[in-house]
């Protein structure tokens, strides 16, 4: 029996000493690997560090001294169950994730600044152990008014949210601050968990690079400075927040008790609990009978400095989120597969870990979408992403687009490069004017569905696809950008603007047209009226101020203030209510990408040899007309003149500012057809003449009309030099004469029209007489009526000019008269005299 017992003692001490000894090499491998991991601050690893790629599974926040003895108890001096290691050991302390990264340190006042370190050296290796922007912090200081925490504030010139804007320490603040981290903590939970994922750790793995970020709220002396409804909201968050991703650092005033809605069961749940003691401070852990927490020192100032900015160019570099384009589009086959008979739903970006969001109108009060967000936070991109992929899902026999852009800016002029078939109008840096047209050219599209309505018997678009009885209409999408520029004036454009987009947010339904309106903000005095307002039911709200995202959203729903990077929006259905807000992120599209799927969509339009109804509408406000899209000169250059009976030759000015024709000016046979031009633009005159040149060439043949220049420019001018190249591309009989010819040509051509008016029958060309700076032409100004003249009865050019524009219009003879100023005009010509200019 003693033998026996020998051998089972000496067979538990050999146990005793393999697991102690295995304990201490863990103990050992653990600190070398957490060394290497996680080197000193101020080390050479620094110096070219980058943020890593992947979330952590724990963090290094200092190391503990475990006293063997106590964890080994009845371990012997010496003999077979002594120590076969240290008395103490060091082990790494770490914070794990996702379920233990919490931190409560529970200090005495004489202890606090040592907790102020243990909180700055564990904010540090957070931020450094986290991918770039994927750890936040949210900072509450109303003992230090934010000296606690205020080295960290170089994050805030890169990016604030990284720091929650600022160091909050008033009461309300407090309570605000903690209000959005609950309301974070429930979108998580409805909105990416969904019962789905246990912990935001598990829906990252899957969301890629839509994953949540981590958000650590850091308090010092806790609990002084909260108020009873801020004690209530961070005991919901200690309760809540770990599996939503959200922490809490905390510094506990020991002198103070904790209150009522915390136990300390909580913080021991949630991470670690660590207490000052007469030897230091101690880890709270049962099972190592609380170890000593021996916290890393955090680096000098300086190094702090350095790596904060390192920090926040980094997370910088990585904020945009760019989910690729390719994710929403159609599949091979499925182009233009799409039908809107019953609305039109497309995906513009991705929600959760791995689902499409989708804009969906036409059905209920979802018809129309309000869009709203600040410079550079993904508003131009929402639009290239909504209408590309219309394009590519839906035909044009199921979709067309009216297109209206008053920014400064060329955000759709893309669609009109490539031709987009879809597009009807395409308004490039609009004015109000046209913008009015296009309202009211919806306005009379309203009125030709309602007749084809009535006579098939239907009341909307869907039933009048069902019935058969009227030809195939397709949805209209109106999208217009800045839509605040009509309001921008009180005047009668802005009137009936209002008027106008209000009966096509109310009428819209039927006749299956859908308002889409975008702005940078929808506060200030240019606001559409509550009643317009009151009929978007979709809205999308991106980068925003919490005013506004109260205006775009609902007077209670202030979510859209918490986006924090380009392209992440809200999407919401139910007219902005809160129970409606639907976080997503908007698909990026790169300009080579889009102008890649721009040609795929002309292409398959021209294989399927798709002719709209009529010819698309482009309008550019920043650019002069471009004669060859002149579609009336084309056809009479093509055709020829048609013998009509119409004696009126048309010249062609340049592009309406409304939707309809080129604008023109006609010249009949009858007194005062003659046109003025006044204006402080050269070039614009310069071309106007050009063009009329160009018109009247295209009337008549060769020998049927004469052009006579009158140029006021200087020899050596490029707007010379653009006038004498008139006559030598045309066969017609085209004179650009200089200033020193005009007595000759008016006395000339003032005899002829006296000539002309004494009876000749025959048949005479039309004479056109251009005047290109009738300011710069002293020696046409008309003399008084009582003024001498030296040459007899000879008449002065002036009273010869005077009698051209009197009496030619009726003999054939038209003037055409560029002056720059009203001023000028008057010095020249009389009263009386402008009479006779008609246009």
């Amino acid at each position: 029996l003693e033998d026996e017992r020998d051998q089972k003692v000496g067979s538990l001490a050999t146990e005793w000493h393999q697991s102690l000894c295995a304990f201490r090499d863990f103990a050992n491998e653990a600190v070398a690997d957490c060394t290497q991991r996680y080197p000193a601050w101020g080390g050479p690893f620094w110096s070219d560090w980058k943020m890593p790629s992947a979330f952590p599974e724990a963090v290094h926040i200092g190391q503990m001294q475990v006293d063997m003895q106590k964890v080994a108890q009845g371990a012997e001096e010496e003999g077979r169950f002594s120590l076969p290691c240290e008395r103490v050991l060091t082990l790494p302390s770490v914070l794990s994730f996702p379920s233990q990264g919490s931190l409560l340190l529970r200090a005495h006042p004489g202890a606090r600044s040592e907790g102020l370190q243990v909180l700055l050296n564990v904010t540090l290796r957070l931020l450094t152990s986290f991918p770039p922007g994927k750890a936040k912090l949210i900072l509450l200081d109303p003992v230090g008014l934010g000296q606690s925490f205020s080295a960290l504030m170089h994050l805030a010139d890169y990016d604030e949210s990284l720091v929650g804007g600022q160091i909050w320490s008033e009461p309300t603040h407090i309570e605000k601050k903690l209000a959005d981290l609950t309301e974070h903590i429930g979108k998580v939970i409805q909105k990416y968990l969904r019962g789905r994922y246990a912990s935001i750790g598990e829906y990252n793995r899957e969301a890629g690079v839509m994953a949540e970020a981590y958000h650590f709220l850091v308090i010092a002396d806790f609990p002084t400075g909260l108020s009873e409804l801020a004690l209530e909201r961070l005991a919901s968050i200690v309760t809540s927040g770990v599996r939503c991703g959200v922490y809490t650092l905390i510094l506990q005033d020991r002198r103070q008790k904790l209150p009522p809605p915390f136990e300390m069961a909580q913080f021991r749940e949630n991470g670690l609990v660590v207490a000052d003691g007469e030897k230091g401070m101690v880890v709270d852990d049962r099972a190592m009978l609380e170890p000593l927490f021996l916290g890393d020192s955090p680096p000098a100032v300086e190094a702090i400095t350095a790596l904060l900015h390192a920090i926040g160019t980094q997370c910088q570099e990585a904020k945009r989120i760019e989910m690729p384009f390719e994710m929403v589009v159609p599949q091979e086959g499925e182009q233009w597969s799409a039908s809107a008979e019953n609305g039109v739903r497309v995906p513009i970006g991705r929600t959760g870990a791995d689902r499409s969001l989708y804009l969906d109108i036409g059905k209920g009060t979802a018809q129309h979408v309000l869009v709203s967000g600040k410079t550079g936070s993904g508003k131009s991109t929402l639009f290239h992403v909504l209408i590309t992929n219309l394009s590519l899902w839906f035909s044009p026999r199921e979709v067309q687009f009216y297109l209206v852009d008053f920014k400064k800016g060329v955000e759709f002029k893309r669609f009109a490069a490539h031709r987009l078939p879809h597009a009807r109008v395409i308004a490039i840096e609009s004015d109000r004017e046209f913008g009015l047209s296009v309202l009211e050219r919806i306005d009379r599209e309203f009125t030709y569905r309602a007749d084809l309505y009535r006579k098939a018997g239907v009341q909307d678009l869907a039933s009048s696809r069902q019935s058969g009885g009227t030809e195939h209409l397709p949805r209209i999408l109106l999208i217009i950008d800045e839509f605040q520029e009509f309001f921008t004036e009180d005047d009668a454009i802005s009137q009936q603007a209002a008027l106008l987009l209000d009966r096509i947010v109310r009428q819209g339904r039927a006749f299956g047209v859908h308002v889409i309106l975008g702005s940078q903000t929808l506060g200030g005095a240019y606001a559409l009226a509550k009643s317009t307002m009151g009929q978007m039911g979709v809205r999308i709200a991106l980068q925003c101020s919490e005013a506004d995202s109260y205006l775009i959203l609902s007077d209670d729903n202030s979510a859209a203030r918490l986006l924090s990077r380009p392209g992440e929006a809200i999407y919401n259905d139910m007219s902005g209510l809160v129970e409606g807000n639907n976080p997503f992120q908007v698909v990026w599209l790169p300009d080579d990408v889009q102008d890649a799927y721009l040609r795929k969509v002309a292409e398959r339009a021209e294989k399927e040899s798709w002719q709209p109804a009529e010819q698309a509408v482009v309008f550019e406000g920043n650019m002069p007309a471009d004669l060859r899209n002149n579609l009336p000169l084309r056809q009479l250059l093509t055709r020829g003149r048609e013998p009509s009976g119409d004696a009126a030759d048309r010249v062609w000015l340049g592009d309406a500012i409304t939707i309809k024709g080129p604008t023109e000016a006609r010249f009949l046979p009858r007194g005062g057809s003659n046109l003025l031009i006044v204006g402080q633009r050269p070039d614009a005159a310069l071309g106007m003449t050009a063009a009329a040149v160009l018109s009247l060439a295209a009337h008549h043949a060769a020998g049927d009309v004469r052009i006579i220049v009158l140029d006021g420019s200087s020899a050596d001018s490029d707007h010379r030099r653009c006038l004498l190249s008139l006559p030598e591309g045309l066969p017609h009989n085209v004179r650009v004469a200089e200033y020193r010819e005009t007595p000759e040509i008016v006395a000339e051509l003032n005899a002829e029209v006296r000539a002309r008016h004494e009876g000749s029958a025959e048949a005479r060309p039309r004479v056109y007489v251009i005047v290109f700076g009738l300011h710069r032409f002293r020696n046409l100004r008309q003399e008084d009526e009582f003024s001498l003249s030296d040459d007899g009865d000879k008449p002065s050019p002036g009273k010869c000019f005077a009698n051209i524009l009197t009496d030619g219009p009726e003999q054939g003879v038209h003037t055409l008269v560029w002056c720059d100023s009203l001023n000028s005009l008057n010095h020249t010509l009389n009263r009386k005299t402008l009479r006779e200019f008609d246009m």
